[in-house]
Parts: C-alpha cells; sequence; structure tokens
C-alpha cells in the first residue's frame, strides 16, 4: 500500500531509494533493523512507500533518518521528499491524557517553606557570633602560611654521540600509526575516500561499533585475539592493522568481511 502523491517519473521515491541503497550496500532487512532499533515490518513498509506504520509523521522523518545513515545515503534531501509526498496525510499520535494530568501536576507552584528558611537564618546568626567570639580572643595574631617554594627545572637536551652539543634529529616513524601492544591486534579504519558503513567486533561476538563513517573520520579498536570487521563501500576506506597501512579495504561500492590477530598485518 503507498500513502501519498506518486514520485516523480526522474528520481525514485523515498521507500523506493533506501531500498535500492540497502541492496547496493549488501545490507539485509534483518542487519538495517539490528543497527536502527526499527522493526523488521516497519521497515517492509517504509520500503514499499507505506509510512503509516511509524505512528507519526514524527517518526516517520526518524525512521528515515536513521535508515538513511545505515546504507549510506544523505538523510535531509529524503526528509524534504517525503514532506512533499506524504507530509501531511498521517496524523501524529495523541498525547495520552496521563502527560497532560502530568503537566499540570508539575506546573504547580511551590509555596515556599517559612519554616526552614528561619532555622537557616538562626543558625546562621549563632555561627557568626561564634566565630567573631573565637577570633578576638586571638591576641590579634595571625599565622602566616609559609610561602611556596618553587622548582625550577633544566631543560635537557640529547647530545650527538661526536659530543658536539647538537640535539639529535627525530627519528623517523615506520609505520603511519602506533604498533599494537604485545600481543594484541590494533586496528584503525580511516574513510579517506568518502561514507562507509562500519561494524567491528572482538574476539568474543562483542560489538565495538556499527555506524557509518563520513569522509576524514576514523576509528580504532584493540582486543587480545581478534578484530572482526563488516566493511561497506570499501574503496573509500583505508586500512592500518598493527601500525602497517593496508591501503584500501577493497573496491568503491565493495562490502566486504575481514578478521585481523595479533599475528598480522596479513588478512588472518
Amino acid at each position: 500500500m503507498s500513502l501519498g502523491n506518486s514520485p516523480s517519473d526522474d528520481r525514485p521515491s523515498v521507500g523506493r531509494a533506501l531500498a535500492q541503497a540497502r541492496i547496493a550496500a549488501g545490507l539485509s532487512i534483518d542487519e538495517v533493523s539490528t543497527s536502527t532499533r526499527v522493526r523488521v515490518p516497519i521497515l517492509q513498509s517504509i520500503e514499499q512507500d507505506d509510512f503509516s506504520r511509524c505512528g507519526g509523521d514524527v517518526y516517520a522523518r526518524g525512521h528515515i533518518r536513521s535508515i538513511a545513515r545505515v546504507v549510506g545515503l544523505d538523510p535531509e534531501p529524503l526528509v524534504e521528499q517525503y514532506a512533499a509526498e506524504h507530509g501531511n496525510e498521517i496524523t501524529p499520535a495523541p498525547v495520552p491524557p496521563l502527560y497532560e494530568a502530568e503537566r499540570r501536576i508539575r506546573s504547580e507552584p511551590r509555596r515556599p517553606n517559612w519554616t526552614a528558611a528561619m532555622v537557616a537564618a538562626i543558625v546562621a546568626v549563632i555561627g557568626f557570633v561564634g566565630y567573631t567570639a573565637i577570633s578576638g580572643s586571638g591576641g590579634g595574631k595571625s599565622d602566616a602560611a609559609p610561602s611556596p617554594t618553587a622548582t625550577t627545572t633544566t631543560p635537557t637536551s640529547t647530545q650527538s654521540p661526536q659530543g658536539n652539543g647538537e640535539p639529535k634529529p627525530p627519528q623517523p616513524t615506520g609505520s603511519a600509526i602506533a604498533a599494537a601492544p604485545p600481543g594484541k591486534v590494533t586496528v584503525k579504519v580511516t574513510a579517506a575516500g568518502g561514507t562507509s558503513w562500519i561494524q567491528a567486533m572482538d574476539s568474543n561476538g562483542k560489538q565495538l561499533f556499527q555506524d557509518s563513517l563520513k569522509k576524514g573520520q576514523s576509528k580504532t579498536w584493540t582486543d587480545d585475539k581478534k578484530i572482526k570487521l563488516v566493511v561497506g563501500n570499501a574503496g573509500a576506506v583505508q586500512l592500518f592493522v598493527n601500525g602497517k597501512d593496508l591501503g584500501p579495504a577493497g573496491d568503491k561500492g565493495q562490502v566486504v568481511r575481514l578478521t585481523y590477530t595479533p599475528g598480522d598485518p596479513t588478512q588472518g
């Protein structure tokens, strides 16, 4: 079932655009549901341009943004297209009466507690009188706190082997990132060529990251045994494993699954 106006001939509908991008990224409906926390039946309806299950216009826009980010699309043009085609046809879910009653209760002003204020004032006066009496019995003497001792640190320079006093030049490093600690595996991904969807898991199957990286963004993970990756748009991602630059993760638009261990940089 389709709600709203039919899309123009020169561009696909919102649901069809999301479905095409998901298929191009090599993602299943279940994987998108896990990433966005949108239930599978709602995702299937959205891909068929049926937004009646979203529960309202605001929720529909939020689902479109979440799905677009996972499949690698810019969400704003799709939200604008949705507003033009469907925005006036879905009635927002009504606010339950419970929230209205709660709002009225919270809006009632609190009455001032005069008893507590009087007790606080009496305590303050007693404290001030006691402090004045104790200060007057000290004979006007005051103990000066010792001034802190300044510590001067003399900078040192590294002498050259010839002993001529000139500092040694910095030694170049042979890797793009620091190598992994002994017995561990370190993987760094950089979206050097564009946006890419990344999923990273450790050796126990625990999810370390699942989201889209925009161009220029990087993520690094370390584990004792294994790092497993799923990379969408692999040609846009630069890989660094245990301090070694392995280049692009694959071809542009390709979805790859990779596993690395402490003994790499070759793929495990």
